[in-house]
């Protein structure tokens, strides 16, 4: 995994940019802390920071390539799980390889195929490759937005980046952030609306998008949605189906040339691959997988079940470790590590983000890098099988708005009220909700119920998803680890997306058509678990943290947050008994603690950036 950067300017002699790009590129160092890689001609500049993963010898970038007519110049970021096949096609179709990494074969791909090569690939990616005899630029992203893609169109000018920091390093892209900005912040944070880059004229590549950048202009297109098909499998055949598309799914994303573990948290989803991996290892004579789980000094004395968090995960870690022989990394962080940490995390995503659950995994992630280079991870199972709560609560199926963010209203009256009166927060939820519904792929004849259940999971997959995608990229890559994540393979993403909620939830549970595919891979108490989310701490001791860094910011009276927020009813909501709330404002996991901490973090975010509002 790597990070990519570069611009195309038709005006200027990009020759002489060099600082320029250099300096882009170095803010990318994190995601590539292996090495460092620039290309520049007259109208195109290309940086490129790589972690090695496949072939360290010979992938560096950018990579290049030349006929006798042309040159084809790529900087690539992520994994083609089908690289063995596509190179075996390639070679029969004459082409030849100097290398084994799948850039040489993305990059050969495009000279055989042009753009229609993105129909080919499976995996997670975001490149651009700059064909010097069509004088222009193609960029594309993965069907599922796993890896990160920004953009800034300008007259004659346009400006690319893994991570928004990137561009902002570019002296023609500035902090400015408008009515549209702050609203995402602070109605939608921490998700973002699909191709919204909060920064004014920043914009991300939409998931399943492609753009060729040329004398002429910008030209996007989608080249994979969701699409509503007719399932026609019974019970038994879909389980069969999901079993086998997910075993060989995360089969090909085990291929490393560097260690690799899994993330495992007892639950379902990081069970199943983490079974999987070890079945896979134990085949091919490879050593023990090595597994990772996170947690928090003194939660067991501090939590509590409820709704939202039904269990904890350390005795299910443990049931799973033995039960497999995993050769286990259990890691602690304590409450003044997470506080710390929410500004490396801000950091790391260029905005405020999901408070201490963001805090945590990157400081995790941190720990994982000490041994292992690539991870497997559990991410987007939820939002592709129904598993969360939303999915099976009367009031959030009948709220009217995005089921993770019921708290609108709330947070709309924390704004100051000349902000609330520019950024129309609850006007500004309701329509990007009714953008949502109005997209999602109808299927002729399903009743009220069937359609309601299809826009749940649409909603899923393309608004809450590329929030913890985002997460796991930014918090990983910060510290060179690169995570896989095969319930995002898009195969199996199609599959499910179509398979009807009364199939879904066989067995009348949540994921239960998971469930029925996975008998017999493992025990039958951690298949038939209640889910529980990510952990998150619990200690009091963190409340109390934030509240008072909070509460020392509204005292200060110098910061950039206050004419933005109505600092008396924040002050009151952090001196209030109601302070620990457990009921979410966003997500699962982000209570009353997270949001003293996202308010936080958004204060670093305008100060570090310096951010201009207009």
């Amino acid at each position: 995994m790597c990070g990519i950067t570069g611009w195309i300017d038709w005006t200027d002699d990009l020759t002489k940019q060099y600082a320029t790009l250099e300096q882009m590129t170095e803010t990318l160092e994190n995601r590539g802390p292996d090495a460092s890689g620039t290309w520049l001609s007259r109208s195109c500049a290309l940086g490129h920071r790589r972690l090695s993963v496949i072939d360290p010898v010979n992938g560096a970038q950018p990579m290049i390539r030349t006929t006798e007519d042309d040159t084809y110049v790529i900087v690539y970021n992520g994994e083609l799980y089908n690289a063995p096949e596509l190179k075996r096609e390639l070679e029969g179709r004459g082409r030849r390889f100097t290398t084994t990494c799948d850039t040489e074969v993305l990059l050969v791909a495009y000279m055989e195929w042009g753009q229609a090569c993105i129909e080919k690939f499976n995996g997670i990616f975001a490149f651009a490759i700059w064909d010097s005899r069509e004088e222009h630029l193609f960029l594309a992203r993965d069907r599922l937005g796993v890896k990160p893609l920004f953009i800034a169109k300008q007259d004659g000018r346009f400006v690319f980046g893994s991570e928004l920091k990137a561009l902002l390093a570019h002296p023609s892209v500035k902090p400015v952030v408008g009515a549209e900005g702050l609203a995402e912040i602070f109605i939608m944070g921490p998700a973002r609306t699909p191709g919204q880059g909060v920064y004014r004229d920043i914009s991300e590549l939409l998931p399943g998008q492609c753009a060729t950048v040329t004398r002429s202009g910008v030209s996007i297109v989608t080249y994979w949605k969701l699409e509503s098909r007719p399932h026609t499998q019974n019970v038994q055949e879909t389980a069969r189906t999901v079993g086998d598309l997910l075993k060989d799914t995360v089969e090909r994303q085990l291929v490393s040339d560097v260690p690799l573990c899994t993330l495992l948290s007892g639950g379902l989803d990081s069970s199943a691959l983490t079974t999987y991996a070890v079945r896979y290892y134990e085949q091919n004579g490879q050593d023990k997988v090595h597994t990772f789980s996170v947690d928090y000094v003194d939660n067991d004395k501090h939590f509590k079940a409820h709704a939202f968090q039904p269990n904890s995960d350390a005795p299910w870690i443990e049931r799973m470790t033995k039960h497999l022989d995993t050769v286990h990394h259990p890691v602690q962080f304590d409450t003044p590590e997470l506080v710390d940490a929410l500004r490396d995390a801000m950091l790391a995503r260029d905005l405020p983000g999901m408070a201490d659950v963001d805090a945590s995994l990157l400081l995790f992630c941190r720990e994982i890098k000490k041994g292992a280079t690539v991870a497997i991870s559990g991410e987007a199972a939820d939002e592709i099988f129904g598993g969360y709560p939303w999915f099976h609560r009367e009031e959030a199926l009948n709220a009217g708005t995005f089921p993770w963010a019921l708290a609108a209203e709330m947070r709309a009256g924390l704004l100051s009220q000349d902000v609330a009166a520019w950024i129309k927060p609850l006007e500004y939820i309701g329509d990007r909700y009714s953008d949502a519904i109005a997209q999602v792929p109808r299927l002729d004849g399903e009743d009220a119920a069937a359609r309601r259940m299809r826009e749940m999971s649409y909603l899923n997959i393309t608004r809450f998803m590329p929030t913890l995608l985002d997460r796991k990229d930014r918090m990983s890559m910060a510290v060179g680890l690169e995570v896989r994540v095969p319930f995002c393979d898009h195969r199996l993403v199609d599959y499910v997306f179509n398979i009807p909620w009364e199939i879904k939830t066989a067995g009348d549970r949540e994921k239960g058509i998971l469930r029925l595919a996975l008998e017999g891979v493992l025990p039958p108490d951690v298949l038939y678990r209640k889910k529980s989310p990510y952990p998150k701490t619990h200690n009091p001791n963190y409340l109390e943290a934030v509240r008072s860094r909070l509460l020392d910011v509204l005292n200060e009276g110098q910061s950039p947050l206050l004419p933005l927020i109505n600092v008396k009813k924040i002050r009151e909501l952090a001196e209030s008994d109601n302070a620990s709330s457990n009921i979410p404002w966003f997500g699962q996991l982000m209570s009353g603690p997270q949001l003293f901490a996202y308010l936080l973090q958004t204060d670093m975010w305008l100060r570090e950036y310096k951010i201009v509002i207009r």
